[in-house]
């Protein structure tokens, strides 16, 4: 209409624009997430490729929480809620703006997610693009990340490093923008949109400071305007085959455990209920893990790049039946035909099939009476000598008070650090722990405690750290009546983690037992009342 067209006009559109198809780049730029600060470039070299194939692009923002800076304070209890604003912000700029297709530029742990819940909400023609990997940092001739920077803080609280080589890891561990540079939950969900379709071949692993990267971004706006003139949407790509080959590339290259949560809230969004918990143990029981990276070994996304990337791992999946080739991508064409030329560079960093790093994959899913509902633990990560492990609990009821107990030497070989009234609802906001889980690994105590939470632990934690215990403790969940010094029994290989008290005692501790709850306002009080179960992704109530 023409009253539409005048505002369009005040923006300086031509006539040929306004015959165009209008595509919105849903860009996360930001002067405070490291992922984000160069977005801006991917956004315009996607409106390039949009302009090439013949689209009128226009740029517009989504807000993000740079998850490594929000760690270890309350400020870590807004980064899992920021994905319901994110999803919800894009959905109301697509919506009110009738925007006739999208490329969503983001980079780091709920953006991607976020967005990808607002590309199966809304349902238009849609692709991914991220700003892609920081490269390793180098400390001392050595490799190094973010996860590594965590664990060096604990080994200097603990005496085990002097204050100047703290300082070198400091300078050192994050050498460039790009998300940060392990398979942590930035990079897991990067490459997990490969797997699901939603993103070109690249996505994941090319390092932000390539120039391949801008390439990428070009070949993705001009494949936008393919799904446009195809009419193919998110909902025809996102479905249950596209879910299951991404739960098996998550387990075959040891992804954060975030992951867990957020394919749950968009296959949620996507409509396909056969994702739950589960099933998650059953694909993990038949894909071998075939990478190892940081923090569960010493490679980095840089190196899987240039090993042939997640369309190498894709291929071998798909070559030894575990992968379906038949499910649609972004690129019009079918996962088959998108990889078929893959090879793998380097066997050190993507195993072939037959000599992986183990025989099932990076996650397990624990339940028993503990976890009835689930819980979840990065397997590749974790020492084979903690597969199995029986100790006491020493519980903590925030993350402050664990950490605390932690600096301070209470924690023990043989401990079980049970931090609880951190879920979704009891946190609220189920923050990421990355800093108690490096203290300990700092503290040379990371192959002799387990820690469980029904909070989250960063896709950078390495060691027998459990999360998303649910029922969570705030829900009146068993984790929430642990006592000092009961017995917790963990068997990851059985995938089992129980409590090891009578069933009387358990009845008796109840009668007592009422759930603590955090004096919240504010965004993060709406989000407790709307709120589900980790279980459940931590989704929104319908």
């Amino acid at each position: 209409m023409s009253s539409q067209r005048s505002l369009l006009r005040a923006l300086g559109w031509t006539d040929s624009e306004m015959q165009k198809p209008i595509v919105g780049i849903i860009c996360a730029q930001s002067e405070i997430i490291p992922g984000h600060m160069h977005l801006d470039m991917i956004a315009k070299a996607a409106a390039e490729g949009v302009i090439a194939a013949g689209g009128k692009p226009v740029i517009v923002p989504s807000i993000g929480v740079c998850d490594g800076i929000a760690m270890g304070h309350a400020g870590m209890k807004y980064s899992l809620p920021s994905r319901e604003i994110i999803a919800d912000s894009a959905e109301i700029l697509m919506r009110a703006h009738a925007f006739q297709a999208a490329i969503f530029v983001g980079n780091c742990d709920k953006i991607i997610p976020g967005m990808l819940m607002a590309a199966a909400r809304v349902n238009i023609p849609s692709i991914f693009v991220s700003g892609g990997p920081m490269l390793a940092g180098r400390v001392h001739g050595k490799k190094t990340s973010l996860s590594t920077m965590f664990e060096e803080v604990g080994a200097y609280n603990a005496g085990n490093i002097d204050a100047q080589t703290l300082k070198d890891f400091e300078c050192n561990a994050c050498p460039t923008c790009g998300s940060c540079s392990g398979m942590f939950t930035a990079n897991s969900l990067n490459c997990l949109c490969e797997a699901l379709g939603m993103a070109l071949p690249g996505n994941g692993t090319i390092p932000m400071v390539y120039s391949q990267r801008l390439a990428l971004a070009k070949s993705t706006g001009e494949a936008v305007m393919n799904l446009f003139n195809k009419n193919i949407r998110p909902l025809d790509i996102l479905t249950a085959k596209a879910f299951k080959n991404a739960e098996t590339v998550d387990m075959a290259i040891g992804a954060s455990t975030n992951t867990v949560l957020h394919l749950l809230a968009i296959a949620g969004e996507a409509g396909v209920d056969s994702v739950n918990i589960d099933i998650m143990n059953a694909i993990s029981e038949k894909t071998p893990n075939l990478c190892r990276l940081a923090p569960a070994g010493e490679h980095y996304i840089e190196e899987l790049n240039e090993a042939g990337g997640i369309s190498a791992v894709m291929k071998e999946l798909e070559d030894n039946g575990l992968l379906d080739g038949s499910a649609l991508t972004v690129s019009g064409e079918s996962m088959h035909e998108v990889i078929k030329n893959a090879k793998i560079y380097n066997t050190e960093i993507i195993r072939p099939f037959n000599n992986p790093y183990s025989a099932q994959g990076g996650l397990t899913i624990l339940k028993g009476n503990l976890a009835p509902e689930g819980s979840v633990v990065k397997k590749s990560a974790v020492d084979p000598k903690m597969y199995k492990h029986s100790g006491p609990a020493k519980c903590f009821d925030s993350e402050e008070e664990a950490m605390i107990a932690i600096s301070t030497g209470k924690i023990e070989k043989g401990d079980v650090v049970v931090i609880r009234y951190e879920g979704p609802i009891g946190g609220p906001g189920m923050r990421e722990m990355l800093t108690p889980t490096s203290a300990i690994v700092g503290a040379g105590l990371g192959a002799d405690v387990a820690l469980i939470t029904d909070g989250r632990f960063s896709g950078a934690t390495r060691g027998a750290a459990i999360g998303h215990v649910c029922p969570e403790a705030a829900a009146g969940g068993l984790i929430g009546i642990v006592k000092d010094g009961d017995i917790i029994d963990i068997d990851i290989l059985n995938c089992q983690m129980n409590l090891r008290v009578s069933q009387e005692e358990i009845e008796n501790r109840y009668k007592t037992f009422t759930p603590k709850i955090k004096q919240v306002k504010g965004y993060l009080a709406r989000y407790r009342a709307s709120v589900t179960s980790a279980s459940q992704g931590a989704i929104f109530k319908k």
